[in-house]
């Protein structure tokens, strides 16, 4: 860090020019990352992904669609001015050279795509692009559809990452404006200089700027989540404004010491190089946590995880160097005038009367009385996690006012809650599923389905009348013809469900509950349980898939790998720690602690989203249940922040531990020193969080709210009572490493007077 300062000292006018040109290269690439992120969570080998693959190539399927819902206040969808109106609204999509069909219930008749009410219908519109692909088409469909008397709303799966495209930018540029002045006032207040503030505010626009360009420049090579561009940018301000505002911190501090010990170019010069030292090496090493937090995220299949953890990574890596080569050489320019524009004069108070240190020492004084009665609230607050119900929104993600949420609220109302969410059965057979045992299998499962009060209806190649079907289908079997030649009416109205060679079919069920409600679930695990053929003597293999058996499939895979992350961090933390403090029970305690606070945050997290409290205040509709990503996520993030602020503290208290050898003293005195910008970090964190939690998007703001109660909690309960507690408790003990560390037997501390 010496020789870091020192060249940064000497380079300072490169090091700055370096930068600008960085920004400004920045700038030129932030606005065009949106268009380079991908939508979903990415491709992975779960039953249900296979099953679409499966699908989609045998029955040579579209691989997306979007849905269009009409509807009337007047006319019936019998009307011929109602069909009129329909062609009329469509007809231009045909010239959309990516449209290869338009599936209405007057050109493939179904009864199915009319509603009871008799004035609602919708119609797919059938893509010859990819999902990303179709994405782009959406907004376009929706300028091309003509002015008609109906209704219309634009939906569907690809119309719904549209718009959660769309409101992902809005979302950051509504961040953005509420967070940047909010952030100037508040380190207005806690530095009283204008240039002071300003650094950590143009510290974060800076990386904020530099995570849009990265995430575009990532995007090129691998697969990156929408979801990136808010979480990512989220954390690249908060970051970078936390560093900053421990550098600025503790320059000023080694500035008024080396300006009474020296004078000019070499005080200015010692204390960058002391900054650096004490700061500088605590920002590396709890940068080096946040990566190793973050990295567990590296392990999931999933593109969504996966991409969030390469872009944290990254985010912190170059707030990290932000902090460490642009500060300082802004600090050799500035020297004092870094507390130019005052608006109000520091006034330095003796350590020991300090509001932190007489905190601590009375911590210290009554550690039991402290750790039982904080232990216990913490677990209280996490008991709610104990009752989490995970699942993943669809439509409800998006808020009220978004056209694909309003338009899927309309099928759901009108046509049945899973109207085009299915449970879908995709069966193959390596001779023909129209085998006599393969349609025996098919008729037993499908009269089962058809009893199941959970079940709104069940579709196949067999329409309504199952048997008249098999009996018609066995006679062309024996009569020699082809799947190929059946009829339409044969293969039902509702779109191809067989393969040309019958090798391939496909059974879906309606279920009466919606997708992701429990009833759903339940549903799909006895599908699963008894499946076509098991007991008949048939040859298919059957695959599920579908909304349902897709999202609980995703689920089940994240929460397989997910122990195992959280193990992987903790353990690679606890060495990271290790050899930083040179202590083998203070890494333990920072690491048990941590649990703590992501517990309590947990909990809290239930509270407000799955069981529905302050929704109205949030700005939100519980759907009952955790967004399953949400608890990883915050994990992940929360677990090295909390680890930041733990750095800082135990940095300080070091410090002052290798000077005195007085565990009791340097805790008091790392408390003072610390407690003011560890509170001051946590505050503007989470302004910031609050700042992303007024979006729109319902994952977004579980993990800002969740963030903002984890860092409350962390820089207030745990860091300013538990321990000192804790430290108080262990004595001497916290310095106790091995013999091959550079350490020995725990020492006794040197009495204190408290």
């Amino acid at each position: 860090m010496a020789s870091l300062a020192t060249f940064v000292i000497r380079y300072r006018w490169w090091v700055i020019g370096a930068w600008i040109v960085v920004f400004v290269a920045s700038l030129s690439l932030a606005p065009r990352v949106a268009g380079a992120l991908k939508q979903g969570f990415g491709e992975v080998d779960t039953e249900s992904r296979l099953a679409i693959r499966q699908m989609v190539d045998a029955l040579d399927l579209s691989d997306s669609s979007v849905t269009l819902v009409f509807s009337s206040d007047s006319l019936e969808v019998a009307d011929p001015a109602y069909v009129g109106a329909m062609e009329d609204a469509v007809a231009p999509l045909r010239e959309i050279p990516e449209v290869t069909r338009i599936v209405t219930f007057y050109s493939l008749p179904s009864e199915t795509l009319i509603a009871s009410d008799r004035r609602t219908t919708y119609a797919f519109v059938e893509l010859d692009a990819s999902i990303d692909e179709s994405t782009a088409l959406v907004e376009p469909i929706r300028d091309a559809l003509a002015d008609t008397e109906l209704d219309v709303w634009v939906t569907g799966g690809v119309a719904l990452y549209a718009d959660i495209t769309a409101y992902s930018e809005a979302d950051l540029r509504r961040a953005e404006l509420i967070t940047a002045p909010l952030l100037a006032i508040a380190l207005l207040i806690v530095f009283g200089s204008v240039v002071a503030a300003g650094l950590p505010v143009a510290m974060g626009l800076l990386s904020v700027a530099i995570t849009l360009a990265l995430m575009f420049l990532m995007a090129q090579v691998t697969d990156m989540s929408i979801l990136t561009l808010n979480i990512a940018s989220f954390l690249g301000l908060g970051m970078a404004v936390d560093y900053s505002l421990l550098m600025v911190t503790r320059f000023r501090e080694e500035i008024e010491i080396a300006g009474a010990n020296a004078g000019g170019r070499a005080a200015v010069a010692l204390a960058v190089s002391t900054t650096m030292q004490t700061s500088g090496k605590a920002i590396t090493f709890s940068a080096g946590t946040s990566v190793i937090a973050l990295s567990g995220l590296l392990f999931f299949d999933f593109m969504l995880l996966r991409s969030l953890g390469i872009g944290g990574i990254t985010v912190i890596v170059f707030s990290m160097l932000i902090a460490l080569t642009l500060l300082p050489a802004l600090f050799a320019v500035l020297g004092r005038r870094v507390d130019a524009l005052s608006i109000w004069r520091r006034r330095r108070r003796d350590d020991e009367s300090g509001f932190w240190f007489v905190l601590s020492r009375w911590v210290m004084r009554h550690p039991f009385v402290v750790i039982v009665p904080v232990v216990a609230l913490l677990l209280l607050l996490g008991a709610p996690f104990l009752g989490v119900k995970l699942g993943a929104p669809w439509s409800s993600m998006l808020p009220e006012r978004a056209e694909s949420r309003q338009g899927d609220n309309i099928i759901a109302e009108r046509f049945g809650p899973s109207e085009l969410a299915h449970i879908v059965l995709v069966e193959t057979s390596p001779t023909s599923t129209l085998s006599p045992e393969n349609v025996a299998a098919n008729l037993a499962f499908i009269a089962r389905m058809d009893s199941d009060p959970r079940v709104e209806r069940v579709e196949s190649i067999f329409g309504a009348d199952p048997a008249a079907a098999a009996q018609r289908i066995a006679a062309l079997v024996a009569s020699g013809g082809l799947a190929g030649d059946m009829a339409d009416s044969e293969r039902g109205a509702l779109g191809s469900l067989l393969s040309a060679d019958s090798r391939t079919q496909v059974v879906r069920i309606v279920p009466a509950s919606p997708p992701t409600s429990e009833e759903a679930r339940a549903l799909l695990a006895d599908v699963r349980a008894s499946l076509p053929g098991s007991d008949m003597g048939g040859d298919m293999t059957v695959l599920v898939t579908g909304v349902t058996a897709d999202l609980e499939d995703t689920i089940e895979r994240m929460y397989t790998d997910f122990p195992w992350i959280i193990v992987y961090v903790m353990v690679v933390t606890y060495l990271a720690l290790f050899f930083l403090l040179r202590s083998a029970l203070l890494p333990l305690k920072a690491v048990a602690l941590n649990a703590l606070s992501i517990l309590a945050a947990f909990g809290a997290l239930v509270f407000i989203f799955q069981q529905g409290n302050f929704q109205e205040l949030l700005g939100f509709t519980t759907e009952g249940y955790l967004e399953a990503t949400a608890p990883i996520l915050v994990f992940s993030i929360v677990f090295g922040l909390s680890m930041d602020y733990e750095v800082f503290l135990l940095s300080r208290v070091k410090e002052d531990y290798e000077k005195t050898g007085d565990n009791t003293r340097a805790v008091a005195v790392g408390m003072q020193r610390s407690g003011r910008v560890i509170t001051s970090a946590a505050a503007i964190l989470i302004l910031v969080s609050l700042g992303f939690a007024t979006g729109d998007l319902v994952l977004v703001k579980i993990v800002a709210v969740g963030l903002a109660i984890a860092v409350l909690i962390d820089a207030t309960i745990v860091r300013a009572l538990l321990v000192p507690a804790l430290m108080r408790v262990m004595a001497g003990a916290n310095w106790w490493a091995p013999r091959w560390l550079g350490g020995g037997p725990p020492t006794k501390s040197r009495p204190t007077t408290l």
